[in-house]
């Protein structure tokens, strides 16, 4: 059983049809053509009859081995040998077709050799023009490969292509998110920006209110000279004056005898001395001269700074020490930078700023702003 099933897979069942096909048509020329050829030559008996089936059979060899020879041709790639064997063999079968047509009983088998030939044809095409099965199917498998491959290559540029459309969208998504937050942001300060005028409006109003209603006594007020007076200790105190002379006091008669007539004092109570006491001074005390710009610029062996005039690195730290130390306590930064500017003095933000740290750092003490 084995046996038979590999001899029916090895069967090629075009060369079995090819094979039939042959002999049919063989048999017909030489059955059609042996037994009337030999009465046509004069022969008669089994010399004609010798003599037809011999004719037939040369003429039907003939376009067989043609055929045959065509093979040879073919894998030889010689091109006259082509032209000659396949002319021979379709003259052959030309002769053999128009016999059985002529000659033949039954007309219906004179195609039997064209068939033949035909099968024929097509088995040394497909042997000497057509690729074997292991070329066949290694070429397949390369087709395989080329379609893989061309499609692997498609997939590939519509996965470039989305990535691109992504990426684009992407970043457009990301300038529209952008722009939102800007309008977002403006819209956010242009409301707290209305607020807030509105509300400084408010405030500008109530202030021209007061204005109108309680500025001009607030302006006498601040400009009201008000001072303190406090007897000497051991005597009675007097009251507070505020500008205008009290009435009805008489301040000769309310001292103690040997008592000082009362001083005027600052806002903290302590004693201020008068511009009389500084310049007499006392026994113990020497006469006090106030330091002047001048004086500092001589003991700082520097021209005296004039107002309006470029000054020099040291001018500027004479003219920013006095302005620094002619109150008590120290002035700051900013006290001592108007009164700097009020003054008409030159000098440029960065070097003013520059010359005041150097100043600070010079002192044994630091001290603030």
């Amino acid at each position: 059983m084995k046996r038979l099933r590999a001899t029916a897979v090895r069967l090629d069942v075009f060369a079995v049809v090819e094979t039939l096909l042959t002999v049919a048509a063989l048999t017909l020329v030489a059955i059609t053509v042996g037994s009337q050829l030999g009465p046509m030559l004069g022969l008669h008996g089994i010399l004609g009859l010798i003599a037809g089936w011999s004719i037939a059979l040369v003429y039907d060899a003939l376009w067989i081995g043609s055929l045959r020879m065509s093979e040879v041709a073919i894998r030889q790639r010689s091109r006259i040998g082509m032209a000659v064997m396949l002319g021979l063999s379709l003259a052959a079968l030309g002769v053999s077709t128009s016999t059985l047509l002529i000659l033949g009983h039954a007309k219906v088998f004179a195609f039997v050799p064209v068939a033949a030939a035909a099968f024929m044809g097509l088995r040394l095409f497909a042997n000497n023009v057509l690729a074997d099965h292991a070329t066949a199917d290694r070429i397949a498998e390369q087709s395989a490969a080329d379609r893989n491959a061309r499609a692997l290559a498609a997939a590939d540029a519509r996965h470039l292509r989305s990535a691109a459309v992504t990426d684009v969208l992407t970043e457009t998504a990301g300038h529209l998110g952008e722009m939102a937050r800007q309008i977002a942001r403006a819209e956010t300060l242009t409301v707290a920006e209305a607020r807030i005028n509105k509300a400084r409006a408010k405030a500008e109003k109530r202030l021209e209110k007061s204005d109108r209603e309680h500025g001009e006594k607030a302006a006498a007020f601040a400009a009201r000279p008000l001072t303190l007076t406090v007897s000497a200790p051991g005597t009675p105190a007097l009251p507070t004056v505020t500008g205008r002379p009290a009435a009805s006091t008489n301040p000769t008669t309310h001292p103690a005898l040997g008592t000082a007539a009362p001083q005027p004092v600052t806002d903290t109570d302590t004693q201020v001395n008068t511009h009389a006491d500084t310049m007499t001074g006392t026994a113990d005390t020497p006469p006090v001269h106030p330091v002047t710009l001048a004086d500092l610029a001589a003991v700082a062996s520097v021209p005296t700074p004039v107002p309006g005039e470029p000054l020099t690195d040291e001018q500027l730290d004479v003219v920013l020490r006095y302005l620094r130390y002619t109150d008590d306590p120290p002035r700051s930064y900013r006290q001592a930078r108007s009164d700097f500017r009020d003054r008409g003095f030159v000098g440029s933000e960065e070097r003013v700023r520059r010359v005041w740290a150097d100043l600070l750092t010079n002192e044994e003490t630091p001290v603030s702003e």
